[in-house]
C-alpha cells in the first residue's frame, strides 16, 4: 500500500500543479478542448487545487497501513475521462492513457486492500 499511496501522490502532484499552472495546456493535452472562458480557468485551478490536496493526503498517509476508503481511489477519475472520450467525443493525445493509468492505479489499490497483511487489525476499520 505504501508504493501506491506513494505513487498516487506524485501523479496527483503532477497534474494538480498541472492544472495549477497551466490548465489550458493540461486540457488541451488530455481532451482535445480549450479553455475559453475565466470561469473555466477558475474551475480548472480549483481541481488542480484538489489534486494537489490529494497528493499530498497520499504522501502523509503512506506510512498509514491499508484503509478500506481508498478503495474508491482513481475509479471515479476513469468513469469521468472515459464519458469524456466515448460520450462527449473529447479526444486529446493525454486521454486514453490517462483512462489506462487511472484504471491501473484503481485496479492496484483493490488488490491492496484485498491482499496482504498490515500491523493494524481490520477491527479498526469497523
Amino acid at each position: 500500500m505504501k508504493r501506491l499511496l506513494i505513487v498516487t501522490a506524485v501523479i496527483e502532484l503532477g497534474a494538480g500543479l498541472g492544472l495549477m499552472v497551466a490548465p489550458a495546456m493540461l486540457v488541451s493535452v488530455l481532451l482535445g478542448a480549450t479553455l475559453d472562458a475565466p470561469g473555466g480557468l477558475v474551475v480548472a485551478r480549483i481541481g488542480g487545487a484538489a489534486l494537489l490536496s490529494l497528493g499530498v493526503a497520499c504522501w502523509l498517509a503512506r506510512n498509514d497501513g491499508r484503509r478500506r476508503a481508498a478503495s474508491g481511489l482513481g475509479a471515479a477519475a476513469v468513469a469521468v475521462l472515459a464519458y469524456a472520450g466515448t460520450g462527449l467525443r473529447l479526444a486529446g493525445i493525454g486521454l486514453w492513457p490517462a483512462v489506462v493509468l487511472h484504471a491501473a492505479m484503481a485496479v492496484w489499490c483493490m488488490a491492496c486492500l484485498r491482499g496482504g497483511r498490515t500491523n493494524m487489525s481490520d477491527e479498526q476499520y469497523r
